[in-house]
């Protein structure tokens, strides 16, 4: 019987879509930062802000992305704050998202797991500034007993000691406990890394690579048979 029960979100409890390229969302940030004294073109701001993400990111190491938006107010001598940083990241985020929803069934899955004595936690490659919101306005935020954000831990899937961090911080039994995730390397190894059960989801977001081989396996975002299999 699985105790614990640890979701990734993008691509397995919800479908998302973004577009960080368009024009648009670009000419109005550049907006945005010209109103606070940060005058860009929409392109040069465009290339600023893939340019220092490019320099800041590695493949565990996980950046705040907030980080980048006060970088690119200092790089016009404007000393933006925290909370001035923080709300550039959430209007960027806003105008990049094309679609945003839960998967049919998944709240009353995770409400389910709960009801039944499970265990429920979130274990997201994301950003703080990003995911919590998001997660708060489709009505799951106080469906998980605890949530672990990537950009909170300087650490990201498939890296053990992101994993570590939540096992050790509630006593996990590795034993009784299962990694659901839509990514054959950052959910699936990765939690096999860590000693963890696994299940796959493939959604439409899923990378395109080979079925892992994980101990359960939906070819689809199946939520009824995600709360059959966890429940066992």
């Amino acid at each position: 019987m699985y105790k614990t029960c640890i979701f990734d979100f993008y691509g397995t409890l919800c479908d998302i879509r973004t577009d960080e390229t368009k024009p648009e969302l670009w000419e109005k940030l550049a907006l945005f930062y010209s109103f606070q004294g940060a005058v860009y073109t929409p392109e040069e701001l465009m290339n600023g802000y893939f340019s220092i993400v490019s320099e800041l990111e590695t493949e565990f190491r996980e950046i705040r992305i907030e980080q980048v938006f006060k970088e690119l107010f200092l790089q016009k001598g404007i000393p933006a704050d925290d909370a001035l940083a923080i709300h550039t990241g959430q209007f960027f985020r806003v105008l990049s998202i094309e679609h945003l929803r839960l998967y049919d069934g998944a709240k009353d899955m995770l409400e389910r797991l709960r009801k039944n004595g499970r265990k429920v936690y979130l274990l997201s490659n994301a950003q703080r500034i990003f995911t919590e919101y998001e997660i708060k306005s489709l009505g799951v935020y106080d469906c998980f007993d605890d949530i672990f954000i990537s950009s909170d831990h300087n650490c990201k899937k498939p890296d053990i000691e992101f994993y570590n961090k939540l096992i050790a911080k509630h006593d996990i039994d590795v034993n009784t406990a299962i990694m659901i995730g839509n990514d054959g390397v950052y959910d699936i190894n990765g939690g096999k890394s860590a000693g963890l059960h696994t299940l796959y989801i493939k959604s439409d977001i899923s990378p395109d690579e080979p079925i892992p081989e994980a101990d359960h396996v939906l070819m689809e975002p199946d939520m009824v048979k995600v709360a059959e299999i966890l429940l066992k």
